[in-house]
This record gives structure tokens, C-alpha cells and sequence, in this order.
């Protein structure tokens, strides 16, 4: 990886701290920032009253309007 002089001397200073090498310390990094990017698409909370809201919401969907209708009269195109 290319990375700036002072970038690189930041990170073998705080891997040294943690007594690990730069590669050890960028890769735990870098899975922990992966790990909170995909949480944060996957795992929000609610108070209690927006998450009744939200359940009935799902419990309930709306009709479908008439996009919806003619997107699944549709052919997919990996049928066609």
C-alpha cells in the first residue's frame, strides 16, 4: 500500500504502542471499521413508540401502486 510518510509513521507508532507490526495493526483496523460499516447498515434501534410505528409499518404495507404492478408483469432479464 502507498501511503504518505507521515501517515505511515503514525500508524508504526500506534501498531509499536500496541506491539504489533504495522501489517497486524492495519488489518485488526481495518476489520473493525468493516465490521461498523456493515453494522451500521444493518443494526439501528428504535425507542419504543418508532418501533411499533415501524413493525406496523411492515405489518402493513401499502397496496401496490401501478409501477409496481407493471415491474412485476415484467420478464426478468435473466429469463429473456
Amino acid at each position: 500500500m502507498r501511503i504518505e510518510t507521515d501517515t505511515r509513521q503514525l500508524i508504526d507508532d500506534a501498531a509499536a504502542v500496541l506491539g504489533k507490526t504495522r501489517t497486524e495493526f492495519m488489518v485488526e483496523s481495518a476489520r473493525r471499521q468493516a465490521v461498523d460499516v456493515l453494522l451500521d447498515q444493518r443494526l439501528f434501534t428504535l425507542d419504543p413508540e418508532r418501533y411499533d410505528a415501524f413493525m406496523r409499518a411492515l405489518d402493513n404495507p401499502p397496496a401496490p401502486g401501478p409501477k409496481l404492478k407493471a415491474l412485476l408483469r415484467r420478464t426478468p432479464a435473466w429469463q429473456k
